[in-house]
């Protein structure tokens, strides 16, 4: 059995990575970035969602000798040209103030009709091994921006994104829902074929 690192410390996307594995039938224990805790977290300065995605997970199997992986994801709205995409934690400044982040993209979309409130949930995950080789999978969800946030559930901005199907928005599907249609579910189901033809 392999050991694979994924780089995070958040143990519901561990939890979901672990299920998506054991659906592959793909027998590798996976462990977060907590059972190696003198690694420091790495700097995201990649200009594309699979570039940080690679950086983070190079940086892990170097580190650890194991094969790591890792994902980045954010929004991306189409009439802001894709913004706010890689800044998508860090919109209003903060990093990480996701009322701040929704408070700013909602001002900046005050004005902007339902027909042209398209975007997306973009993930990139990466797998990488400690001889350098790699692979990226990329995963979407599709919807429209609501003008006011409905929805306690999900983080980010969750309360504003309304998949393609769907009456309600990210924040009001339960963690089952969400886990089914969303961006990172996809991409790391997507990821898994890949793990399966480097690690067996």
């Amino acid at each position: 059995m392999t050991r694979i690192v994924l780089a995070t410390r958040n143990a519901g996307k561990i939890t979901e990575l672990r299920q998506i594995l054991a659906d592959a039938r793909l027998p590798h224990e996976l462990v977060g970035t907590d059972a190696y805790p003198d690694i420091p977290d790495v700097k995201e300065t990649g200009v594309t969602f699979a570039e940080n995605a690679l950086l983070k997970a190079h940086t892990l199997a170097r580190a650890t000798g194991l094969p790591a992986i890792a994902d980045d994801s954010g929004l991306c709205v189409d009439v802001l040209g894709g913004a706010p995409g890689i800044f998508s934690a860090r919109w209003a400044g903060a990093h990480g103030d996701d009322a701040a982040n929704l408070a700013l993209l909602l001002a900046q979309l005050s004005d902007i009709a339902p027909e042209h409130r398209a975007a997306q949930f973009f993930c990139a995950a990466a797998l990488a091994l400690p001889d350098g080789t790699e692979r990226v999978a990329e995963g979407r969800l599709l919807g429209t921006l609501r003008t006011t946030p409905t929805g306690t559930g999900g983080f980010g901005y969750d309360p504003i994104l309304q998949p393609e199907g769907e009456a309600r928005t990210a924040a009001e599907l339960s963690p089952e829902e969400k886990n089914a249609i969303s961006h990172r579910g996809k991409a790391f189901r997507a990821l898994v074929p890949m793990v399966g033809e480097l690690l067996g």
